[in-house]
C-alpha cells in the first residue's frame, strides 16, 4: 500500500531568504515544496503542474504583480485553490482591503517557525471558500 502523498505548497515571496527559511520549516514538517520568486514565475509553475497545490502561500506585497492579484489569477484557473498570505505590513490598506476583508487567512512577518506551521496547517484543513477566502480572515500575530 502507497502511503499518502505530502502535501504541496506553493510558496510566493520576491525575497530569497524568507523563500529559504519558509522551505526549510515547511519541509521539515513535511510538506513538498515548490517555490517561486515573484507572481510570474508562481503562474508559469501553477499552470505546468501535473496536479494543483493544496495550499498557495503567498507575500502580499511584491514587485509587479502583488500577492492578491497573483490570486485572483490562479483561483480563475483552480477555484478551490486554498490561500495563505504573509506580510510584514498587516495594517497596511492594501493588505486589510484585498487580504482580511476578502476572507483570506494572514500570517504577519517576522513569524516564528511554530506560527508559520500552524497557519499552513489552519489554512490546509479549512475548507476553501467559493468566493476566494479560505479561512476567517483572522490577523495572526
Amino acid at each position: 500500500m502507497t502511503p499518502p502523498s505530502a502535501p504541496t505548497v506553493l510558496v510566493v515571496d520576491d525575497e530569497q531568504d524568507v523563500l529559504k527559511l519558509v522551505e526549510n520549516v515547511l519541509t521539515k514538517a513535511g510538506y513538498d515544496v515548490i517555490l517561486s520568486r515573484g507572481a510570474e514565475s508562481a503562474i508559469a509553475a501553477f499552470t505546468q503542474m501535473a496536479s494543483k497545490p493544496d495550499l498557495l502561500l503567498t507575500d502580499v506585497v511584491m514587485p509587479g504583480m502583488s500577492g492578491p492579484m497573483l490570486v485572483d489569477h490562479l483561483l480563475a484557473l483552480e477555484p478551490n485553490l486554498r490561500v495563505l498570505f504573509m506580510s510584514g505590513y498587516d495594517e497596511r490598506q492594501v493588505v486589510q482591503r484585498y487580504v482580511v476583508e476578502r476572507g483570506f487567512d494572514l500570517v504577519t512577518k517576522p513569524f516564528t517557525l511554530q506560527r508559520l506551521s500552524s497557519a499552513v496547517k489552519k489554512s490546509l484543513e479549512s475548507t476553501p471558500s467559493p468566493v476566494g477566502g479560505s479561512g476567517s480572515g483572522e490577523v495572526q500575530h
